[in-house]
């Protein structure tokens, strides 16, 4: 009855079941399961369906999320009390700023507040064993030219570009080179970014 009100049929013909008693739908279902997902890469193709279109159609799936999450979804704003020190502070005064920002790092900034730089606790480990003063400026440890990143790149690519660099830790700063926010390895896991 059914193929008979459709358009077009397509049929599997007749196939023997797996299951001895040739009862429990075995050869079938797996028939119709390739078949399902040939018609679906065809209209993928057919229909130019993008990543786009498909997190629009499922937005709370895994998938979905993983592509409409934005950076600023996830990232640490200004009104979070975010890690600053000036770029002329010592070093131990970095070490409260750190602790206090529970981001792993600092964000090193001049007399205009412009970012200027960034120290995290990878390099004040690496400055300990090499036995540096804690008076040392910021300026003379700190890393120059930090990355950073747009808040509307996908979370996702973040992800690749914190992992393609090595980094834990993505700056956002705005037109005017001033720390806008501040995105970490751990806010993307914790969001099931992949």
């Amino acid at each position: 009855m059914l193929p008979r009100a459709a358009d077009i049929v397509l049929t599997l013909g007749h196939s023997q079941e797996a299951c001895p008693l040739n009862l429990a739908p075995t050869s079938s279902t797996t028939a119709t399961l390739a078949l399902g997902d040939a018609l679906a890469v065809a209209l993928v193709h057919a229909r130019n369906f993008t990543s786009e279109d498909f997190a629009l159609s499922h937005p709370a799936g895994a998938l979905g999320r993983q592509l409409l999450t934005r950076v600023e979804d996830l990232m640490h704003t200004k009104s979070e009390d975010l890690p600053l020190i000036h770029q002329q502070a010592p070093l131990q005064q970095a070490l409260f700023t750190m602790s206090a920002g529970r981001l792993g790092m600092t964000v090193v900034t001049d007399d205009s507040d412009k970012v200027v730089g960034v120290f995290t606790d990878g390099d004040l480990r690496r400055g300990l064993e090499k036995g540096i003063d804690l008076q040392t400026p910021m300026n003379e440890v700190m890393v120059s030219n930090p990355r950073h990143i747009s808040k509307t790149m996908r979370a996702s690519d973040a992800l690749s570009v914190m992992n393609e660099n090595g980094i834990s830790q993505l700056l956002i700063i705005d037109d005017e080179d001033r720390l806008e926010a501040v995105i970490t390895v751990h806010d993307l896991l914790q969001a099931g970014v992949k």
